[in-house]
């Protein structure tokens, strides 16, 4: 345990819990209770406020949250369940339970996991007699308001407390909205709103969490952080450089049949490393995508048995298959087998995999929040260091190659991130563009459970203090009548007013794939032997004789069944790396772009780089001096003219939008914007025009945004609806446009002759 919480107010904690709780915490051989246990523990038991929990990975939050909830239950008759737990994930859950199951037994408190995949046999049990804990994940309450409304108000309206973990990951995406959303519904239908509890160990804003565990009164949120010391860090940045012309930096290594033996690329040296530092250990790797975390995996898979030794190293990513991901979390979790994972963000949040080496990451990191969820892995135990490793893959430089790819950002981004860390920031959450498609989905379910319901209630309902507080009346009844348009067909109006689902939203509703609101791709279903491997998109080009890589290993499609989607394959040393979904990059923030201008500026050498990596950085910040932006922001490339703004990814292109207003669209990324087609005379014309004007209208600049519709209904979010909202979500970047085109501007103004480098 940690050391003793010396806070005399925080004595006593343990002779407040339950006398079953303390004979297990004895059992435990523990010695005291953490400090963040003991501070839990008072808030729960002698207050009634809502309570988030900040604290490391490992610190004992599960524990903090649950002892002094068990305690206040424990005597607990009436009907229904006395805790909902929310998690982002079912082996989250199935996890927990193991972790609660034999305490709540001996105390006598039901506990049933209820998600898609858990037996049934418990939830008829808790249908039957509800009390004690729902472990739940949020599609499964949507299930449960959309197919048993009267279900749902027996067994939820009645919770105590709800318990939100991986808290920060609901913080930003659409699931986050959804999870809002739901706890302002099942507070509707209870007579006392439960205690909200939320758990995380990577927050940026407390503040902005607290708001969003009860979005009505954020200030009544008791925010606990823990206070401990992080462990020791070890950590390195490796540079890799890809070969000349490379089209696929993950394809398949000297796949059998190949005419020639396809040229070495940096995933091999970084396979080649990894296997040479990482076996005989535990550890993961951290692949970004699942197409890089199949290719990794297969290369170590070739490495062992070309050593003639077992295979430590297997992939983890959601394309595969229940079965395969939980066998590598036992495993590693068992520790009896070294066993390294190569993933995608799913070993990301805290499923208990025990403690891990080292952790590493193939390609630059873009988020202060999911690297340190991911250190959280490593360093568990006291005195043992954590150890990070990230390898930095750069391109070819050549000369026809051009001034970004000679700037060498992957390397330049990776020392800023790793400053950032040091500095212990996390950034907050960003804004939502999903929303009117979450709002939406809602809109479909409300009506679902209720049968029916007016206009002015159901808003009432959703547009509440919450994830929808930015829709007015007015918005919420023209989505209304859209969705009703004989275009749309979601909903329809009764002569008495009520609304109730129109012929396409009946269809959706009853559809398997409505209870998440995020979008369920078609895909082909791999089997070899009757055996599920897992799923690839259906977009991935197959026919029979196809060779694939995946599950970390190489095989020929034997056969398909188009009708079911199922492919038949059997091992073979072939193989190619299958195209996944398309991935979302995560957004940089402010922060970390002015960071990486920073590294350019300055010129110490991080003793943390190796010789590749020094080279490199070396080569990024020469690139940087000899273009000048230590005090211009725009550089001319032949027809392109580069504009540097070391602003975050948001910010970045909202002035993208503005630029396309004014007649110099270009393209976004992490150093700023290039236009095509322009030069800087033309460009600083335009421009002056964003920096003389008292303001930029919203719409009219929403308008040049691509896809300002986002989410799983954004082919049924008007178009006028998401204009607005996006003009809403990017106020702030839009206020600052002024401000953007006036630097660019004085920049220009301070060259010598007017010009540009």
């Amino acid at each position: 345990m940690s050391s003793p919480a010396s806070d005399s107010t925080l004595e006593g904690a343990y002779d407040k819990l339950h006398p079953t709780i303390r004979r297990w915490i004895r059992d435990q051989g523990w010695d005291e209770l953490r400090e963040i246990q003991a501070r839990t523990v008072n808030a729960v038991l002698d207050g009634d406020r809502d309570i988030l929990i900040a604290a490391t990975t490992a610190a004992g939050k599960t524990e903090a949250a649950f002892l002094p909830i068990l305690t206040q239950v424990a005597e607990r008759k009436e009907p229904g369940f006395s805790v909902l737990y929310v998690s982002p994930l079912k082996a989250l859950i199935n996890d927990q339970f193991k972790r609660l199951d034999e305490l709540c037994d001996n105390m006598g408190i039901p506990v049933v996991k209820w998600h898609g995949d858990a037996p049934q046999a418990g939830k008829k049990r808790a249908l039957a007699r509800p009390q004690g804990i729902a472990l739940i994940t949020p599609e499964s309450i949507e299930a449960m308001f959309t197919r048993r409304p009267a279900d749902a108000a027996r067994l939820l309206s009645m919770a105590a407390f709800i318990v939100i973990d991986e808290l920060h990951s609901f913080l930003q995406g659409p699931r986050g909205l959804h999870v809002a959303s739901l706890l302002r519904r099942i507070d509707a239908m209870s007579k006392k709103p439960a205690r909200r509890v939320g758990l995380s160990a990577t927050i940026g804003d407390l503040p902005q969490a607290a708001a969003w565990l009860r979005p009505a009164v954020p200030h009544s949120v008791e925010i606990l952080e823990a206070k401990s010391d992080s462990p020791e860090l070890r950590l390195q940045i490796r540079g890799f450089v890809e070969p000349p012309e490379l089209d696929d930096p993950d394809h398949a290594e000297g796949a059998a049949g190949a005419e020639e033996t396809p040229r070495r690329i940096a995933l091999d040296d970084i396979a080649d490393h990894l296997f040479a530092t990482l076996r005989g250990t535990n550890n993961l790797v951290f692949g970004g995508s699942r197409r890089t975390v199949e290719s990794a995996a297969d290369r170590l898979r070739r490495r062992c048995e070309a050593s003639k030794v077992p295979n430590e190293f297997f992939p983890h990513h959601g394309s595969l298959s229940k079965t395969l991901r939980e066998d590598l979390e036992d495993r590693l979790k068992d520790a009896r087998l070294p066993t390294t994972a190569i993933c995608t963000s799913t070993l990301e949040l805290g499923v208990d995999i025990g403690s891990v080496k080292s952790v590493a990451q193939i390609g630059s990191p873009r988020s202060l929040s999911s690297l340190k969820q991911r250190l959280g892995r490593t360093g568990r135990r006291r005195g043992t260091p954590s150890i990070l490793r990230v390898y930095v893959r750069e391109p070819n430089i050549d000369q026809d190659s051009g001034m970004l790819d000679r700037l060498r950002s992957n390397t330049i981004r990776s020392v800023a991130v790793v400053r950032l860390l040091l500095e212990r920031f996390v950034e907050p959450a960003g804004e939502v563009p999903e929303t009117a498609s979450t709002l939406i989905h809602q809109i479909l379910s409300v009506i679902a459970e209720r049968g029916g319901i007016r206009a002015r209630p159901m808003y009432d309902l959703l547009c509440g203090p919450g994830p929808f507080a930015s829709i007015s009346v007015s918005e919420f009844a023209d989505l209304l009548r859209h969705l009703s348009s004989e275009a749309v067909k979601f909903v329809e109006q009764a002569s008495d007013g009520t609304i109730m689902l129109g012929k396409e939203g009946e269809r959706i509703v009853q559809s398997r794939n409505f209870f998440a609101v995020f979008e369920s791709p078609d895909e082909w279903r791999l089997t070899v032997g009757g055996r599920t491997l897992g799923t690839l998109p259906i977009s991935f080009p197959v026919h029979k004789d196809s060779l694939v890589v995946f599950a970390g290993q190489r095989w020929i499609v034997q056969d398909l069944d188009e009708k079911t989607n199922t492919l038949f394959v059997a091992p073979h040393p072939g193989g190619v790396v299958p195209r996944f979904e398309r991935a979302h990059g995560e957004r940089l923030h402010d922060r970390l772009a002015a960071e990486m201008r920073q590294v350019y500026l300055t010129s110490d050498v991080p003793p943390y780089l190796d010789d590749k990596g020094r080279s490199l950085l070396a080569e990024g910040r020469e690139m940087f001096r000899s273009l000048g932006l230590e005090t211009t922001t725009c550089v001319q490339e032949e027809k392109n003219l580069h504009v540097f703004l070391w602003r975050g990814s948001q910010a970045t292109a909202v002035f993208g939008a503005a630029a396309a207003m004014v007649g110099i669209p270009g393209e976004v990324h992490d150093l700023g914007l290039t236009l095509s087609e322009t030069n800087v005379f033309d460009a600083s014309a335009k421009l002056k025009l964003l920096a003389d004007a008292e303001d930029v209208d919203p719409i009219e600049l929403a308008a040049f945004v691509e896809n300002v519709a986002a989410g799983k209904f954004r082919e049924q979010v008007p178009q006028p609806l998401a204009k607005a909202l996006w003009a809403k979500q990017n106020a702030a970047a839009i206020a600052g446009i002024n401000g953007m085109a006036r630097t660019v501007c004085q920049a220009y103004g301070a060259e010598s002759d007017g010009g540009f480098h």
